[in-house]
């Protein structure tokens, strides 16, 4: 993330970055917020509510992330039948059969031709017509449906509700690559935003599994379009074209939310947190801190406060003192302090 121009704007930051975990919506903002200029939470707001540019649904992993509107299309195509086949145990287990789950797909498509809807008004029109909609079994029927394509994510209510609308209604065509062209893709909007990384990291980001991206992978290495470098020992790669031509920018400072993408896009931990510090950052139970990234390295917790923005709480060194205590550490750190109290407006 260092050294580069912010983004201006919700749809260029996605653009450049393809994707941002966004199971908590509010951790999703502040993640577009470390990677744009002079953004806020309304804007973002604003973005999810208004239309089409920003799409927010299940993609990598089952994951929910951010998108651009024009990378939902082909990221949905190559990527949701592998989730579905991934989830019908699950259906399964929650006595969805073929009986149900169709019912539960025209349901939904025709609850959602009269507008968008919340998940629970979806739940009531499924009970409606005789489904046993109770527990997980909305949220699966939902989310199926967006795998499909019929539904997807439509504008947050004022209330903070999401809703979901027909994706016909809310995206554009799904125009992009397809088959082992969006694999590529794929793995290059990847090595953009993540590299340098390995082949296992991409597989493991993606949920494709290596044997699905192993042939993108040695293409792209064979085009010459990527350089060769050491990650904790390992043979990664980081695009060619992305190399800066200047010196590594020092005093780098991030304050990134929870689940932010700069802490889930490897298999090695070790190459963003030291491992003394391994519990700060994931303490269990799915969890990921909102941290402070110090030219790369987690060197410390922060959450919001109500009167000041954030309170942090940073890590110290076997000296016992801060590795960003002075110089322009402190200054960067102070800046992105501010800056997040800016946007939330604190």
């Amino acid at each position: 993330m260092g050294g580069e121009r912010r983004a201006a704007s919700v749809t260029e930051v996605l653009e450049r970055c393809l994707a941002v975990q966004a199971q908590d919506v509010r951790a999703a903002a502040l993640g577009i917020r470390a990677r744009g200029h002079g953004l806020t939470e309304a804007d973002v707001r604003r973005a999810l509510g208004a239309g089409p540019g920003v799409v927010r649904g299940w993609f990598m992993r089952g994951t929910l992330y951010l998108v651009s509107a024009r990378d939902a299309g082909w990221l949905r195509e190559l990527l949701a039948p592998l989730l579905l086949r991934r989830s019908e145990r699950r259906y399964r287990e929650l006595g969805l059969g073929t009986a149900e789950l169709d019912l539960g797909e025209r349901v939904i498509a025709e609850a959602l031709a009269d507008g968008p809807l919340t998940r629970d008004e979806l739940a009531a029109r499924m009970t409606g017509a005789g489904l046993h909609a109770v527990g997980q079994v909305p949220f699966h029927l939902v989310r199926r449906s967006a795998l499909l394509g019929t539904a997807c994510f439509g504008p947050v209510r004022e209330d903070g509700s999401a809703t979901y609308v027909l994706a016909a209604d809310w995206l554009p065509d799904a125009a992009g690559p397809r088959g082992a062209d969006a694999v590529r893709e794929l793995l290059r909007r990847y090595l953009t935003a993540h590299g340098p990384a390995t082949v296992a990291d991409f597989a493991t980001w993606s949920g494709l599994g290596l044997p699905a991206v192993r042939a993108a992978w040695k293409e792209l290495l064979g085009a010459g379009l990527t350089e060769p470098c050491r990650v904790e020992g390992q043979d990664g790669y980081v695009l060619a074209a992305g190399i800066p031509s200047g010196p590594e920018p020092v005093g780098d400072v991030r304050l990134l939310p929870a689940y932010d993408n700069y802490l889930v896009g490897f298999t090695d931990r070790r190459l963003s947190v030291e491992p003394e510090h391994t519990r700060r950052v994931w303490p269990g139970g799915g969890q990921i801190s909102p941290t402070v990234v110090v030219d790369g390295l987690v060197r410390g917790v922060w959450r919001r406060d109500r009167t000041r923005g954030v309170d942090l709480e940073m890590f110290h060194g076997a000296d016992g003192r801060t590795p960003d205590a002075d110089g322009p550490h402190a200054r960067a750190l102070d800046a992105e302090v501010r800056d997040v109290a800016r946007f939330l407006a604190v």
